[in-house]
């Protein structure tokens, strides 16, 4: 234990906040040497605070501030752990981990709304407060405890705790082939077309790719290859048949003339 952490601990038996500070230690692994930091990191700017030099504050600097090591972390993680893998799948990879959704989630599971202040009823299906609120958190242990502590425990506490890279890796891959599984089934055809090349600033070449099927132009995928451009689109392509249930009728009706119930059944059936 560092000298500060001693310090903090002891610091425990006359903060008053303690039920935060032991919170902050379960979670990150450190004892908070400025509680501060994290108290703001719990106010959502429908109840801001006041500064002692009559400023109104909330979380959303930390957020921002956040946001930034979140993606720099990451980044980091991914370039050294797949070290032979295309400046694409990192991005894509670093997408999928850094993405609201995500985050929203591991600050649910880390049970940060019972700490967040706000005026404002929150739910779990409307609202990311509970992901802003993890990126603030993020904020406060980079400016409390520095840059590598706040890597381990973005690492240690967050990636590998609540991220299967396999499974993750796995389910970018499969888009191109779960939806060519699916045409199969209900005799739709399925194309895929080249739109444009390019390259980008760096020189490196760019792809966009159209899917088009049962002849209906059904979404467009960038990658920095072919093959990546073919899972993006493919990708777009599922979650519209699944979101869309209009265009998901006109691409089955292109394949055989079915009753509304059967439409309705296939369209049900892009979730399993």
């Amino acid at each position: 234990m560092l000298p500060s952490d001693v310090i903090s601990l002891i610091k425990l038996l006359f903060v008053k906040d303690k039920e935060l500070y032991v919170f902050i230690h379960r979670i990150t692994g450190y004892y908070p040497h400025d509680i501060k930091l994290y108290q703001l990191a719990m106010i959502h700017r429908s109840k801001p605070i006041k500064t002692p030099d009559g400023h109104w504050t909330n979380n959303e600097r930390l957020e921002y501030l956040g946001d930034a090591v979140l993606d720099t972390v990451v980044a980091d993680f991914l370039y050294k752990a797949f070290p032979n893998k295309h400046e694409g799948f990192l991005t894509a990879t670093r997408a999928k981990i850094v993405q609201r959704e995500s985050l929203n989630l591991i600050g649910n599971a880390l049970h940060l709304g019972s700490h967040v202040s706000s005026k404002m009823q929150f739910s779990s299906h409307n609202s990311y407060y509970c992901g802003n609120a993890l990126e603030a958190l993020v904020g406060a242990v980079y400016l409390d405890q520095g840059y590598k502590r706040c890597r381990r425990f973005i690492i240690n506490r967050l990636i590998k705790k609540y991220f299967d890279l396999n499974t993750l890796i796995k389910n970018e891959q499969n888009f191109k082939s779960r939806l060519i599984e699916w045409t199969q089934k209900y005799k739709i055809t399925i194309e895929y077309q080249l739109v444009e090349s390019y390259t980008d600033e760096d020189k490196n070449p760019v792809f966009r790719t159209a899917v088009i099927l049962g002849g209906i132009h059904a979404s467009e995928g960038i990658g920095y290859s072919k093959k990546e451009s073919h899972q993006v689109a493919s990708k777009m392509a599922l979650e519209r048949l699944k979101q869309d249930t209009q265009f998901c009728e006109q691409v089955l009706s292109t394949a055989a003339t079915d009753t509304d119930s059967q439409i309705q059944e296939k369209g049900t059936n892009l979730t399993n």
